[in-house]
């Protein structure tokens, strides 16, 4: 499967049209509408022969109202790991009931919200069940699962592998003694009802996903039998679906992923339990592009090196982990449309006070010149969305474009940043404060 490249090729042609790029906003994000709900319903396609399941996306992946409403609108739920991942999730309209909270750190306030609101929450540790005990108010409608740790080893990149033997998340269930602790736990506990695992997301294939799921499995039905009754209902796989950056093939598929899991465990989405997913990048990363322009072109060392917009602030793991996070690069003219001229190694840099300021090395483009469009591809997740403040450079802008009867339209998803915000966020009203707003020290 491939989204339609034509897409992009309309959108930026009309965003420099628009005027949606220009010397005061030199870069910009933008998402495609009709993708997103594309991907959406292929997610829902691949698991149609599951009786229950929760399809809740990883606000981390996006954490923009608007695009979360978006997704509400098209059927799914949320996972959110902060209150302020809670807080957008709420504001975009999902009903506590669809929310699910995770994080390795909740503090108490975090979670008495959640078991208040009815949100649905995953413990990470058995020290954070013991909180719960004492936090959880009588006929709380939250359901309560536990995380573990499959520990079945880590994929490509070690930050993306959250199931290696010393991993921060969940209880690992191969140390001594820890799966009777954890068994102990839901025994004493008639109102926890699920478990949770996430293998790991990009540089994870799908066996070692699927080998770690189906560890999830075989610990509810061994729980189950010790406590002599269906006590767990439903089981949270995560996330993890790994994303194609090589070209615009979707691979692997959403399908491809309930097919593995059912070859490795028959049972594990036989519909005796309730199925919750938590996929974000796999969402939203080929439904998104990167547009910045180019402001200066130069030589260093024989190579040709284009000075953009587009640098670690929206590209940060591209920047500092080039090997595991390559981006594509295309390139295009002023006027919007793809350059044609002679392919040259180039250096694409941004703008930011480092020498690694590099999103692509000695990259194969055509020769780029000031005033041309660079397009990072596949950056609909954890790129543009979560921006990087070094140098105090403005967040960019967000569009959500829609291509229809041959002609695009664009929708504002979150302005540029202003320099007076940027002020104000760093401190503008309180700008006296080590002058004069210290209070005379106390005597006692």
């Amino acid at each position: 499967m491939s989204l339609p490249t034509e897409n992009l090729a309309l959108a930026v042609r009309r965003a420099v049209a628009d005027g949606l790029l220009t010397e005061d906003r030199p870069v910009a994000g933008f998402l495609d509408v009709r993708g997103v709900r594309e991907s959406v319903a292929a997610l829902h396609e691949a698991f149609a022969g599951v009786p229950d399941v929760l399809h809740a996306f990883a606000a981390k992946a996006c954490p923009l109202v608007p695009v979360l409403r978006l997704l509400a609108d098209a059927g799914m739920g949320c996972e959110v790991a902060s209150p302020g991942e809670l807080r957008l999730a709420l504001d975009a309209g999902f009903a506590p009931a669809r929310i699910v909270l995770d994080s390795p750190a909740k503090t108490r306030r975090e979670l008495r919200e959640a078991l208040e609101l009815g949100v649905a929450l995953n413990a990470d540790n058995l020290p954070e069940l013991d909180r719960i005990d004492t936090l959880r108010p009588a006929g709380s409608a939250s359901v309560i699962g536990l995380r573990v740790n499959p520990q079945v080893g880590g994929g490509s990149i070690g930050a993306m592998s959250t199931a290696t033997a010393h991993s921060k998340f969940g209880v690992a269930l191969r140390d001594p003694g820890a799966r009777a602790r954890v068994v102990e736990a839901f025994a004493r506990r008639p109102w926890l009802t699920r478990l949770h695992a996430h293998v790991g997301s990009q540089g994870c294939p799908l066996p070692l996903i699927a080998q770690g799921l189906a560890a999830l499995h075989r610990l509810a039905e061994e729980i189950n039998a010790h406590v002599g009754r269906r006590q767990i209902t439903s089981l949270d796989l995560g996330g993890g679906l790994p994303v194609n950056f090589a070209d615009d093939c979707v691979t692997p598929t959403y399908a491809e992923y309930v097919a593995t899991l059912t070859a490795v465990e028959p049972a594990l989405l036989d519909g005796r339990y309730r199925v919750v997913t938590e996929f974000g990048r796999s969402l939203l990363a080929k439904n998104g592009f990167t547009a910045a322009l180019v402001e200066y072109v130069k030589e260093a060392g024989g190579r040709r090196i284009a000075l953009t917009h587009a640098g670690a602030h929206v590209a940060t793991r591209t920047v500092f982990m080039p090997q595991a996070w390559p981006l594509r690069v295309s390139a295009y003219g002023p006027d919007g449309m793809p350059k044609r001229t002679p392919v040259v190694p180039q250096d694409v840099a941004g703008p930011l006070c480092f020498a690694g300021d590099v999103v692509a090395h000695a990259h194969p483009l055509p020769e780029l010149d000031e005033g041309d469009v660079v397009v990072l591809h596949d950056t609909g997740a954890y790129y543009f969305s979560a921006p990087w403040a070094y140098n105090s450079l403005p967040r960019p802008a967000v569009y959500g474009y829609l291509v229809q009867d041959g002609g695009v339209t664009f929708a504002t998803v979150r302005p540029a940043q202003s320099l007076r915000e940027i002020s104000r966020e760093s401190g503008l009203d309180q700008a006296d404060a080590l002058l004069t707003g210290f209070t005379a020290p106390s005597l006692r």
